[in-house]
């Protein structure tokens, strides 16, 4: 029994299957096949073979470890359990490039203010009064 292929779409703009939104047409996506947990799916994506290979190979590596965690045959199972690993990943990735651009932030703010503590600075010194007090 083949099943029919999906439609995949991952990347800066999320899940989008295909049409113009996405940025991918049905002529430009290609069927990729792949193997998760001993299954094969056609996959249909406009994304490069190579990285649907290698996102493949993650939620199968992920697979087999939910599959040792759980009683044998229980697929479904298996799934919802590296499902939730691969959102717990990133949940908290997206956490960290949170707490790393409200960091930058802050950064990017103090030497905004040292800069223009500076520039003032360097602008009453050469102030002619300033000059004329120091001579």
């Amino acid at each position: 029994m083949d099943t029919p292929p999906a439609s995949a779409r991952v990347g800066p703009g999320g899940p989008h299957a295909h049409g113009e939104a996405g940025g991918v047409t049905v002529e430009d996506s290609r069927v990729v096949t792949v193997e998760i947990h001993g299954q094969q799916y056609p996959i249909r994506s406009g994304l490069d073979p190579a990285y649907v290979l290698e996102l493949a190979a993650y939620v199968d590596a992920k697979m087999r470890i939910a599959a040792r965690e759980t009683v044998a045959g229980e697929t479904l199972k298996v799934a919802v359990l590296a499902a939730l690993n691969i959102a717990d990943e990133y949940f908290r990735a997206r956490a960290d490039e949170r707490r790393h651009r409200e960091s930058l932030d802050s950064r990017t703010g103090e030497l905004e203010r040292m800069l223009d503590l500076a520039l003032s600075t360097c602008g009453e010194s050469a102030s002619p009064g300033r000059m004329a007090r120091q001579a």
